[in-house]
């Protein structure tokens, strides 16, 4: 009896062992998101972004060769515009290899869109050596670095908000930024918790952070999320007062080199006029 409860096991501990290393290094899924904002003119055609969230650059999981084809999946979608939502780096414990900036930001560097690149920092980056990561990232031209500062990219405007995680977002700063600017108003931040205080104004929202778990339930939501609000804003599209929050899962892992129940993901986000 004791000789098939341990087989049981052992079967068992391989089965969830598999599932979790398919989670983890699994391509990203596209999810795909249409928003419709009065601010584009009837007729306008559409403007695309694809978010990405949380790439945490090390091994085992994330070396710069797997990024680097993300990022070709990612220009294969042809957005418009490609926004990133911070922690494009990790230096968790479990890692294999810590990677130096100019690894982790040379495949970003391979990310082309028509209205170029805007990044955010997260937690991680700041924890890692914001400069450092901000230095790379400044040898390539269609990537714009929003810290609390706010950018026009055709028919939109972005505010980028700093790190709130670790006490750098200045939200009134990044909105104030953004005044007097026209087009449909958008902000990239790292974490999702700066959504209920964000202007009604502002249409859409979008954040990581949280990785929707990383280690998430079967049936849905997670253990823990890394924000104030739990599950409420941690996973997916949020609606509220007219605004809309879409948190990522992200592409990488931290703290453990390890997703469950939890996917790599890219979001395709469609911004077009109200269909009439």
């Amino acid at each position: 009896m004791f000789r098939r409860a341990g087989l049981l096991a052992l079967v068992m501990a391989i089965a969830v062992g598999a599932k979790a290393w398919n989670d983890t290094m699994r391509a990203p899924v596209v999810e795909r998101l249409v928003v419709e904002s009065d601010a584009l003119r009837s007729g306008a055609p559409p403007f695309t972004i694809a978010l990405l969230a949380d790439i945490h650059v090390a091994g085992p999981d994330m070396p710069p060769s797997r990024l680097a084809e993300i990022a070709a999946q990612v220009n294969a979608l042809q957005p418009d515009l490609i926004a990133i939502a911070g922690d494009l780096v990790s230096e968790k414990r479990t890692a294999t290899q810590v990677y130096t900036a100019a690894e982790v930001v040379a495949p970003l560097g391979l990310l082309s869109a028509p209205q170029g690149v805007v990044v955010v920092p997260g937690n991680h980056d700041h924890w890692f050596g914001w400069e450092t990561l901000a230095a790379e990232l400044a040898r390539y031209p269609q990537i714009r670095v929003l810290r609390n500062q706010a950018a026009q990219r055709g028919p939109v405007v972005i505010g980028g908000v700093d790190d709130d995680f670790t006490g750098k977002a200045d939200l009134s700063a990044t909105v104030t930024a953004m005044a007097g600017q026209s087009g449909v108003r958008i902000m990239l931040t790292h974490s999702p918790d700066i959504f209920p205080q964000v202007p009604v104004d502002v249409e859409l929202v979008l954040a990581g952070h949280t990785h929707c778990g990383q280690i998430a339930w079967p049936w849905g939501g997670a253990p823990a999320t890394m924000s104030e609000y739990g599950n409420l804003y941690a996973c997916g599209v949020t609606r509220q007062h007219g605004k809309t929050l879409v948190t990522s899962a992200g592409l990488g892992t931290s703290l453990l080199p390890v997703r469950m129940f939890t996917h790599p993901e890219i979001w395709l986000i469609e911004i077009r006029p109200p269909q009439r």
